[in-house]
């Protein structure tokens, strides 16, 4: 059973996108990071703006986010569907306190635009049962995971 924070004292936030792009274009006073997934040459994962002094909480959802996209392709693949090549994972993981305890807690926003919602939903739940981060932090943190409509991110 996880421990629900009463007080939020900050929050490390991640957008993370799977793409070949060979650069982007940095926001102010932030860094942009690009790792790939072990034996799988181009496939690219990059963490946008990150701030250039990260806090472990970011460092976290950064390390996860990364972990999970490659997770989320291999369940898509499995399931034969083609992820959109603007798919992306935005996770942020809050610190907070219940009285004197402190605890994390997560938030995962997917958005594979042009995937019908109930597919996107399967592929995400899929990829939490094979990311290591997923299966960490699983009974232990609070995490909500929410399919993202496109639409949604424009507004």
């Amino acid at each position: 059973m996880t421990t629900k924070i009463q007080t939020v004292l900050l929050t490390g936030k991640t957008h993370t996108t799977s793409n070949r792009r060979d650069g982007a274009a940095p926001g102010d006073e932030r860094v942009d990071i690009r790792m790939s997934s072990p034996g799988q040459t181009g496939n690219e994962i990059t963490l946008d703006a990150i701030a250039l002094h990260p806090t472990a909480e970011q460092l976290f959802a950064g390390a996860w986010s990364a972990c999970y996209t490659g997770a989320l392709g291999v369940a898509a693949k499995a399931r034969k569907v083609a992820l959109p090549s603007d798919m992306s994972v935005d996770i942020e993981v809050d610190l907070g306190q219940t009285w004197h305890a402190y605890f994390i807690q997560a938030r995962i926003d997917v958005c594979m635009p042009g995937v019908a919602t109930e597919v996107a939903e399967a592929i995400a739940h899929a990829a939490h049962q094979m990311c290591p981060y997923s299966k960490a932090v699983h009974g232990n943190i609070d995490v909500a995971t929410n399919i993202v409509a496109a639409e949604a991110l424009a507004a």
